[in-house]
C-alpha cells in the first residue's frame, strides 16, 4: 500500500494551464471583403467522392471556417480580386444568417447572403440555389471551377468596381485546392491565400502598436482567431495548440503583403505598419540562420489536425475557449516561414 493508502496508482497529470484565451472570431464569407465577428464557428469538413480507375475513393479534409473565403469576385479573365490590386474591396460589408455560424444549420430557401458597398443597393445572394458552373477560376497557381453567383450579382460588382466582374463561390462538389505540401500536407483550403486559419493575439497587435505613431487595429492583418493573454509574438512559437476538443498545427509564419498599410474604414493604403514590422519581424530579426527572403511577418499560419467522420460533433470553436500550448518550437528561427 502506498503512503497515502490508495491503489498505487499514479495521479493524473494536472490540467496545463491555459497560455491564452480566444477573444474573436472573424469569418470572411467572400474574399478580401469585410469579415463578420461571431461568437462561434464551425471547422468546415469536406467529404469528395472521386472515381478512380479501380473504385471510388472518399477524400476528407479540413477547408478552415464555415463560410469563410466560399466566395470571391473576379474579373473577365477569371482571376481573384484582392485588395492587393483592388483596396476598394475593403468597403464591402458582407451579412449572413446568425445562426448559419451553428455546427448543423443549413440553408433554407429564404437563406441569403447580403452584401453591400457604398452608393449600392443591397445585393443578395442565396445561400441554398442551385448554380451554374464556370470553369477557369483561379487563385495564385490554382484554377478550377466555380459556382456562378449569376448576373443581377455581375452587374452589382461591375457596377463598383467600373469593369466586368463577377462573384463566385468554391466548388466543393468536385474542385480541390490543397496546403502547400511543404508546410502541410493532405490539408484543403477553399479560397483562402494558402492556408486554412490564420492565428494572431492581441498583445502582438498591441506591442506593434507601442512603437507606431498611428495604432492600427487588428483587422489590417485580418486573421481569423485572435487570442489574449499571451506575450507579444508568442503565437509565433505555437507548434501545436488545442481548443476546446480541436488540435491545431501552426504550420507557417504568415508572410505580410501590401494588405496591412490598407486602412480598411476607407480602403486607402499607406506605409505602415510594414515599415515597423521591416524593423522587427523581418527574416533579418526572427531566423538569421535561413536565407533573407526580405519578407515580414506577423501571426502563424494553422491546419486542424483532426480527421472527424461526417457525424461526428464538437467541431466548434468559441470566444471565450482557453488556448493551450502541447508543443512548441525552440526559437522563432526554427519555425517555418
Amino acid at each position: 500500500m502506498d503512503k497515502a493508502g490508495g491503489s498505487g496508482e499514479a495521479p493524473p497529470e494536472p490540467e496545463p494551464a491555459a497560455a491564452a484565451t480566444v477573444k474573436s472570431i472573424v469569418v470572411y464569407p467572400i474574399k478580401s471583403c469585410r469579415g463578420i465577428s461571431v461568437p462561434q464557428a464551425a471547422i468546415t469538413f469536406l467529404e469528395i467522392w472521386e472515381f478512380s480507375s479501380i473504385y471510388l475513393m472518399d477524400e476528407l479534409g479540413w477547408a478552415g471556417l464555415r463560410w469563410d473565403r466560399q466566395w470571391l469576385v473576379m474579373n473577365s479573365a477569371g482571376r481573384a480580386f484582392t485588395q492587393r490590386v483592388e483596396p476598394k474591396l475593403a468597403l464591402i460589408e458582407v451579412e449572413m444568417p446568425q445562426e448559419a455560424f451553428t455546427e448543423e444549420w443549413q440553408p433554407t430557401p429564404d437563406s441569403h447572403m447580403v452584401i453591400r458597398a457604398p452608393g449600392l443597393d443591397p445585393l443578395k445572394i442565396p445561400l441554398g440555389a442551385k448554380r451554374a458552373t464556370v470553369d477557369d477560376v483561379s487563385v495564385w497557381e490554382w484554377s478550377g471551377s466555380a459556382y456562378d453567383e449569376g448576373d443581377e450579382a455581375a452587374e452589382w460588382f461591375s457596377s463598383y468596381f467600373g469593369k466586368p466582374t463577377r462573384l463566385v463561390r468554391f466548388n466543393e462538389a468536385s474542385e480541390i485546392r490543397e496546403t502547400n505540401p511543404d508546410y502541410a500536407q493532405g490539408y484543403k483550403v477553399l479560397f483562402a491565400d494558402a492556408f486554412p486559419f490564420l492565428l494572431a493575439s492581441q498583445g502582438s497587435v498591441d506591442a506593434l502598436n507601442s512603437i507606431l505613431k498611428e495604432p492600427v487595429p487588428m483587422n489590417r492583418f485580418r486573421p481569423n482567431i485572435i487570442v489574449d493573454g499571451c506575450q507579444p509574438y508568442s503565437e509565433d512559437l505555437w507548434k501545436t495548440i488545442k481548443i476546446d476538443k480541436l488540435t491545431f498545427l501552426g504550420v507557417k509564419l504568415c508572410d505580410r503583403c501590401k494588405v496591412p498599410t490598407i486602412n480598411q474604414d476607407n480602403g486607402i493604403p499607406g506605409e505602415e505598419p510594414t515599415e515597423a514590422l521591416q524593423a522587427l519581424r523581418s527574416d533579418e530579426v526572427l531566423r538569421p540562420s535561413h536565407k533573407n527572403k526580405r519578407r515580414v511577418y506577423f501571426g502563424q499560419n494553422l491546419v486542424c489536425k483532426e480527421s472527424l467522420s461526417e457525424k461526428d460533433e464538437g467541431r466548434i470553436i468559441k470566444v471565450g475557449d482557453p488556448v493551450y500550448v502541447l508543443e512548441s518550437f525552440p526559437s522563432s528561427d526554427e519555425v517555418p516561414a
